[in-house]
This record gives structure tokens, sequence and C-alpha cells, in this order.
């Protein structure tokens, strides 16, 4: 499904609903901002590997979330990042991230994002990431354009990768197979690659004004369907590991970019992933 289908598909939720989501949304979001900036983290341990961080901060503003969606929308699925869940087919599904960049967090680093999406199937409807660092809570609805502090939110014309900053993340601790490559091609690009930890604020950089593109190795609902939703709305190009337009890629990363060096940005990807696959 390519992004203008997406946009154009809110039927399945009545006006009144969707808005009341959006406003739930953002009211969440304005709160997680208070609750990371206000809230030290007291608790630290560990769930896949060592590498592989969790705090009470995260666990507790999930289970907040959980409980108030619940409360105003009984019939919607939720998935979280903490606490697990499952999406439900034709039915509206939140995603939950509630704190994208745990490991700064816990590591005393100012960058991290609180990410919350809703869509049905493949089909994304309302974003909100709330960058607690910055006092930023950047909200989108399908469709109806992409706003920052309430205020609306539309990509800077231009753009160039010379001289520019591309973000990427990495693979839990890892360097996902590419990552060298693409960073040396962007080196000789005159492009800066940056991997500062929150695949959300990535995601959301070219919208937000921070670099002109960025990507991601493997694309994740939880993680990623807000900013992607957001950046799209503001007028970002969103790009699968195929090169085909995308909100909601069944596999592989995802790629968001000023349109102006969307093309070259995932020529770029696509050979350093080529690159890398023959070594």
């Amino acid at each position: 499904m390519n992004g203008d289908e997406a946009v154009n598909e809110n039927d399945a939720m009545k006006p009144e609903e969707l808005a009341a989501a959006r406003a739930l949304a953002v009211e969440l979001g304005a709160w997680a901002i208070e609750q990371t900036r206000t809230h030290p983290v007291t608790t630290v341990t560990t769930k896949a590997d060592p590498a592989d961080l969790v705090t009470d901060l995260d666990r507790s503003i999930e289970q907040y979330v959980r409980e108030q969606v619940r409360l105003r929308f009984p019939g919607h699925a939720f998935v979280g990042e903490e606490f697990g869940g499952e999406a439900v087919p034709g039915r509206p599904t939140w995603y939950l991230d509630p704190v994208d960049g745990t490991t700064n967090l816990a590591n005393g680093i100012p960058w991290t994002a609180f990410s919350l999406a809703l869509a049905i199937d493949d089909r994304p409807l309302v974003g909100v990431v709330a960058d607690p660092w910055h006092d930023a809570l950047f909200d989108a609805v399908a469709g109806e354009g992409a706003r920052c502090n309430g205020e609306p939110l539309t990509l800077r014309s231009g753009g160039s990768l010379t001289g520019g900053v591309v973000g990427s993340e990495l693979a839990g601790h890892r360097a996902w197979t590419g990552l060298r490559e693409l960073a040396q091609s962007l080196s000789t690009a005159f492009c800066t690659l940056r991997v500062m930890g929150s695949g959300t604020l990535t995601l959301l950089g070219p919208a937000a004004s921070r670099g002109v593109g960025g990507l991601v190795h493997r694309f994740s609902p939880v993680d990623h369907l807000a900013a992607v939703l957001i950046a799209h709305e503001a007028g970002a190009a969103v790009l699968g590991h195929d090169g085909r337009p995308t909100l909601f890629p069944e596999t592989g990363g995802i790629l968001v970019a000023a349109p102006e060096v969307a093309a070259e940005l995932f020529a770029l990807w696509k050979d350093a992933r080529d690159q890398a696959a023959l070594v």
C-alpha cells in the first residue's frame, strides 16, 4: 500500500472517534513529557541481553497509557513495547513505545521520545511523538497534516546530502548489515551520519528540521509508525526497503527524507546493503 492510499482510508472510524483518539494521544504525549522530565529513573533491568535495558519509567508510562486507552476505547487493541499485545485485523490498534531510547535515558543522555500511534491493519490514522527534552509535541492525523505544539508543521523546502546530516540506528547495540558501507558512502557524498539512539526521533528528523533524512534497518510500528505518519503528513518522502512509498512496510526497513534527496539517499542505502551482502 502506498502513502496516498494510507491517508485516504479513515472511513473505518467515525470522524468524532478519530478526533477523540487524536485528543487522547496528544493528552498522553503531554503527560509523558512531564513524567519523563520530572520522575528520576530508580530501577534499570535488562531484557533480551545485557545491553537491552528497561527502566521503571518505561513500565509505569506504558501501564498508565494502556489504562487510559482501555477506559476510553475499550474495543481497541493495544501493542506495547514492555507488555506486548497483538494487533487485531480490522480493529483499531494502538502501538506504544513509552521511552524510545531507553539506553540513553538510563545513561543520562537527554535524547528519548514517547511514540504512540493508532492504525487499522496497515493504515496509520493517528500519530503522536513527544520529545521531552525539547518540550516538543508532534502529532498528525492521516490526511489532515501534522503539527508541532499545536502549530502546523511543514517540511522546509530544499535540502541536499552535501553538507547535510542523515540519521540511522543500531540493531540493538550492534551495527546492522550495511551500516558501515552506508557511513562510507555518505562520507564520500560529504554527508554526515548520526546514530543517536532513538529510532523515533531519527525518522521524525526531517519533519523536525533535524537533518535531511533518516532510516532504520527494520521497521517496527511500536517504535516508528507515529514518526513515519507525522513526517509523511509534514511532506517528507517515505520509502520501504524496496524503494516504494509506504507507511507500514511488512518487512525490511524504512527511509524518511526530504523529497529532494530521497532517491539519492535510497540509492546509497540499497548499494550499502548490496555491498555488505557480498562480503
